[in-house]
């Protein structure tokens, strides 16, 4: 098991990027959080195998349809053994 904080930058809000992003981990079998940032970024946390998580990544560069994502920041950390992926409002 792998855990990731990820930053993605770019038109990344208003473009149910969150929503998508929950979609693709529910599917993949990841666990975490994802929410809006003040400063226009998506921030996310994903917990999964090593397959998985790259999968997430790949998606996390992509984005859904109307996203233009410009970076993705990754960094390993502690396991937070989350139960599920979580979109966070606030």
């Amino acid at each position: 098991m792998k855990h990731l904080d990820i930053v993605i930058s770019g038109k990344v809000q208003r473009v149910s990027f969150r929503v998508s992003t929950k979609a693709v981990a529910d599917l993949l079998g990841i666990k975490g959080i994802i929410k809006n940032m003040p400063d226009g970024t998506v921030y996310a946390e994903a917990e999964g195998s090593a397959y998985a998580i790259e999968s997430f990544l790949d998606w996390c560069k992509e984005g859904p349809e109307h996203a233009v994502v410009e970076n993705v920041i990754q960094s390993e950390s502690e396991l937070k053994n989350y139960r599920n992926f979580e979109v966070l409002k606030k």
